[in-house]
């Protein structure tokens, strides 16, 4: 049995969403700055996708088949990942427009840093003393 003519649209709309969307999409390639800073720009990705078809009566021994397809992807970038020489990381965020809970999260690993950096001293300072 021949394959059916929605599967060829399918499969061509979707090699085709591939290609315009992949993980460099999402976390881009690094940008390397020359005082020894990475830079890594973070987007969010949002793609929909239809596609149908029909077939068709015909009198004739050809099937016919009517169908067409469609996709969307819309790119937005959100934030920026830094990292320093010194291997700290650092989200920058694009817009302040978030909810509290994600505003805490993209904090949480400066926050983090800073808790370590002060557990790190405080042994060092009773060794001194």
């Amino acid at each position: 049995m021949a394959e059916h003519p929605i599967k060829g649209l399918m499969d061509t709309t979707m090699e085709k969403i591939r290609q315009m969307v992949d993980s460099n999409t999402i976390i881009g390639n690094p940008i390397n700055l020359a005082d020894g800073v990475t830079v890594l720009p973070v987007s969010k990705v949002t793609f929909g996708f239809a596609s149908g078809g029909s077939d068709l009566p015909n009198k004739a021994t050809k099937d016919l088949f009517g169908g067409g397809s469609g996709a969307g992807v819309t790119i937005s970038p959100v934030a920026f990942l830094v990292v320093q020489k010194d291997g700290n990381v650092r989200l920058m965020q694009l817009s302040d427009t978030s909810n509290n809970i994600d505003r805490a999260l993209g904090l949480m690993p400066e926050m983090m840093d800073k808790i370590t950096g002060l557990l790190k001293k405080e042994p060092k300072e009773e060794n001194d003393e």
